[in-house]
């Protein structure tokens, strides 16, 4: 479908107060329509040749694929990580309703306001 225009993007961080001061942010400034936190999720990675095994929060950002660029940016000035995660996904398709709430609930690419 992709008509909408809807997005879901992954990060991670290393606390839950850190996944709520970067989700509200994100709400607030327009960004994102809304930002699930999973408090507690497990992270396996290599990092710096070393394998790393944390507890990170992740964070579910519904947004629109036209302010992918403004978010990345917020999230990357946002986050305590050198190298944050930050990957999108394209929605395919969904309900109707509640895709046309995340175009409405997130701001005009460019400016600070809400859609019309």
């Amino acid at each position: 479908m992709d008509m909408s225009g809807a997005v879901v993007i992954f990060t991670a961080t290393g606390s839950e107060e850190d996944a709520l001061r970067i989700g509200r942010a994100l709400v607030s400034e327009g960004l994102a329509a809304c930002v699930n936190v999973i408090p507690s999720a497990r992270s396996l990675y290599r990092w710096k040749g070393v394998l790393c095994d944390e507890r990170e929060a992740l964070l579910l950002i519904k947004s629109r694929r036209d302010l992918f660029s403004a978010l990345r940016e917020r999230i990357r000035s946002l986050h305590s990580y050198e190298l944050p995660e930050v990957i999108m996904l394209t929605v395919q398709d969904g309900d109707e309703t509640y895709l046309e709430w995340i175009r409405t609930a997130t701001r005009r690419a460019g400016s600070g306001t809400e859609n019309p």
